[in-house]
């Protein structure tokens, strides 16, 4: 991208920001009236018109029912679809509302409700308008909160929900640059007043953004960390595979339980803490049933794992369980040597 922050994007940049999506057969486009997502929606369809054999494109706007302008909104977003040549669907949030965790809740309203609108129109991929400046606040949510290596490589430029990709284009893009490029063309956009809303953390971190960019830490480097990061995440991804296989080859025909993963404890414990705790959590999550294990509780679990190897180590002959824990639906053992990792048994209801 253009190293000017408020420079328009030309139709050179914008062809290289969807060059990868040329080949899928529909898109759906995430478009909330705000400038980022107008500006996705003008862009993709200038692209989608300089190509011969072009991606359809579907433009939807999800209505959470939080706002009244939100109605408003999607109807202005439905004509300038009408403009550009492309079809627009409105997707209501309906039900209750939560009182708490709202933000989290109706991101995951947003996200599965474009997801049921992808599959609807044949679509491989939703396309999102986060930005450089979402990528940096998102970084800056995930380390106050104490993330570990994946939490804090941030947002992917691909990702995959609910059998849909999730494409985010403008990722290396600055919100300014996308307003300029609004600005040159005279498209309007609407201003949510809940971005500002210091009732919510990311608009108070938004806030902070510019003390930040005067210590150097402006959104082109929280960025670029966040790559940085993820670029170390996909390396102890692989080490983490590595370590999986040779688990198993140590196993020698020692083959685990159906519906159970088991390894042995003395090479388990000789491996590093951070490829350990991802073989945990990868057992963890896919054979517990109480949705993801939180990083905490399974470094938590590690550590008192670790001491029970120790204590088995030293007595060997013991075939008794040295220990005996459940974390998010799944049964968690030590004994005769081997780390034992199974669903755990339903909760009984009270007064069941």
């Amino acid at each position: 991208m253009s190293d000017d922050d408020n420079s328009p994007i030309s139709t050179r940049e914008a062809s290289r920001l969807f060059a990868g999506l040329k080949s899928a057969p529909a898109l759906v486009l995430a478009v909330s009236g705000g400038p980022d997502s107008v500006a996705l929606m003008w862009l993709a369809a200038r692209w989608q018109r300089s190509l011969a054999r072009a991606p359809l494109l579907t433009v939807v706007t999800v209505d959470h029912g939080l706002r009244r302008e939100a109605g408003c909104e999607a109807r202005e977003v439905e004509r300038l679809a009408a403009e550009l040549g492309l079809p627009h669907r409105t997707l209501r949030w309906r039900g209750a509302k939560p009182k708490t965790g709202l933000p989290a809740a109706a991101r995951e309203a947003r996200y599965r409700l474009l997801a049921e609108a992808a599959r609807a129109v044949g679509a491989s991929h939703v396309l999102t308008a986060h930005t450089r400046d979402d990528q940096a606040e998102t970084l800056l949510m995930r380390l106050l909160r104490g993330s570990g290596l994946a939490g804090l490589s941030a947002m992917a430029p691909l990702s995959e929900r609910d059998g849909i990709v999730l494409a985010r284009p403008l990722l290396d893009v600055p919100k300014a640059q996308l307003v300029a490029t609004l600005r040159r063309a005279k498209i309007g956009f609407a201003d949510d007043p809940t971005n500002r809303d210091p009732a919510f953390t990311r608009p108070r971190l938004r806030a902070l953004l510019p003390l930040l960019a005067a210590e150097g830490g402006d959104s082109r480097n929280l960025a670029r960390l966040a790559t940085r990061l993820a670029r170390a995440n996909a390396a102890v991804e692989v080490l983490a595979d590595g370590a999986e296989r040779f688990l198993r080859l140590r196993d020698r025909g020692e083959a685990p339980q159906a519906g159970e993963r088991s390894f042995e404890a003395s090479a388990f414990a000789a491996l590093p803490d951070e490829v350990r705790l991802r073989l945990l959590l990868r057992a963890i999550n896919a054979l517990g049933h109480e949705g993801p294990a939180e990083l905490g509780k399974v470094e938590t679990l590690m550590s008192v794992l670790d001491q029970a190897i120790a204590a088995s180590l030293r007595a060997r002959a013991s075939r008794r369980p040295v220990l005996k824990q459940t974390l998010a639906g799944a049964l968690i053992s030590l004994a005769g040597g081997r780390i034992h990792i199974a669903p755990a048994p339903a909760r009984r209801r009270k007064g069941g």
